[in-house]
């Protein structure tokens, strides 16, 4: 008979055969040793990976001669039918795992997305190729790393760029922005080149969202990690670049994913915004409209954060803060946030709110009306960062001309919470 050993987090026995004699809990995905022992995959790889004899076979103490996992499927079919047949006790089927990549068919399927064009392999293949490597690419972290060191991301930059097959394109470019571009080279090799910048920025305007959505992904990718801010501020001074990228924000809602074009969108923006001579071009594409539309339509917190900063860094130019301060909502709306979301967006808020009262009179007295003054209060006396309580201090030293006795009537309206949404 198979022993069974009390279970750690149901009310029922969990036969031992069918638990990881690691972690001594359901098997997920069992997978067998070339000891002939079966662990869960999960915990077998960190014992390879993290020390533990890792030479060594937990149960048996024998070498690991060959680090090969192989999939237990029957085991792993016993496994879900014991938890159908136990459902009525709260125990939930296990998904059939999906395959994790191996070398050799990552080499493969790079060998043939790669492939010259005149060669036997078709352009239907290439992409077949690349959506594959996409699917192993979104199925785990331990893929990604696997693909990215047989050189993937150089591959799918030459495709990206010397193919004119639309499939090809948008294939390449898919899988491109799942890897983080860390290396500084490919960066630059990217931005600093006139023609792929001109390519990508035609992306942003392509039929297919998704395209678009990844062009912005790109682009945002190879300027935060360009370190030159001359080759930044040379290259992207194209105003069709920040169109592209605001029309993203401006219509969300025609991609599959519209949080995430909105995420992009305004991550890309504020990466173009970030070289000073370029801030000009992104006032008048509308940025300053758009963003105040989204953050008084609400966006998630970290969103919010990278909109309001930047807010700030177009409030710094002269024709930023003069369309931030047509808008009727934008002095309301940064007062609101202050002290609403985090301390980042407070500081950031409280930088835009500097700018555009010190740029005209008639903007202190629309902040003031808005009821600032309570905020900046308990600002500088809040836990908020020292930068933001500094451009508090401006800001209300600023202000002491406009405090009339109603800038305090409406108080209550104005206390701190966590809540993101206006």
């Amino acid at each position: 008979m198979p022993r069974s050993l009390e279970p750690l987090d149901l009310g029922l026995q969990i036969p031992y055969h069918f638990r990881c004699p690691i972690s001594l809990e359901l098997m997920r995905d069992p997978v067998t040793v070339c000891t002939g022992q079966t662990y869960d995959r999960t915990s077998i790889e960190s014992w390879v990976s993290t020390g533990n004899n890792n030479t060594t076979c937990p149960v048996t103490r024998a070498p690991l001669s060959d680090h090969t996992l192989i999939p237990n499927h029957t085991l792993r079919r016993l496994i879900q039918e014991w938890c159908v047949a136990n459902r009525s006790n709260g125990v939930e089927r296990i998904p059939t795992p999906k395959q994790p990549a191996d070398p050799t068919s990552v080499r493969a399927l790079l060998s043939q997305a790669s492939a010259a064009c005149g060669t036997h392999v078709s352009v239907r293949s290439r992409a077949a190729a690349l959506r594959r490597l996409r699917a192993f690419a979104r199925d785990s972290e331990k893929n990604r790393v696997l693909i990215a060191a047989h050189n993937a991301k150089e591959i799918l930059i030459r495709i990206l760029f010397s193919d004119v097959a639309p499939e090809l394109v948008s294939e390449s470019l898919a899988l491109l922005v799942i890897f983080p571009m860390t290396e500084p080279d490919q960066c630059v090799s990217i931005i600093s080149d006139p023609g792929r910048v001109g390519f990508l920025t035609r992306l942003l305007f392509d039929s297919s969202i998704e395209t678009r959505v990844n062009a912005a992904a790109l682009i945002e990718m190879v300027v935060t990690g360009t370190k030159a801010a001359d080759i930044k501020g040379t290259v992207l001074t194209s105003e069709c670049i920040f169109e592209g990228v605001i029309d993203l924000l401006r219509n969300p809602t025609v991609t599959s994913s519209p949080r995430r074009a909105l995420k992009i969108g305004v991550k890309a923006l504020f990466a173009l915004c970030l070289a000073k001579n370029t801030r000009h071009l992104a006032v008048s594409s509308g940025a300053p409209e758009i963003l105040i539309d989204r953050l008084a339509a609400g966006l998630d917190r970290c969103d919010t954060e990278r909109a309001l900063a930047t807010v700030e860094l177009l409030c710094r130019t002269p024709e930023g803060c003069a369309a931030f301060g047509e808008h009727a909502l934008t002095v309301p709306l940064l007062v609101k946030t202050i002290l609403r979301v985090s301390d980042r967006a407070t500081e950031y808020a409280a930088g835009a709110l500097l700018a555009l009262c010190t740029a005209e009179e008639r903007w202190r007295e629309e902040a003031v009306a808005a009821g600032v003054v309570v905020q900046l209060l308990l600002m500088v006396q809040s836990e908020c960062t020292e930068r933001a309580k500094r451009k508090g201090q401006k800001l209300l030293k600023l202000l002491r001309d406009s405090w009339p006795d109603y800038s305090f009537a409406n108080s209550d309206d104005f206390g701190c919470s966590e809540v993101v949404p206006f």
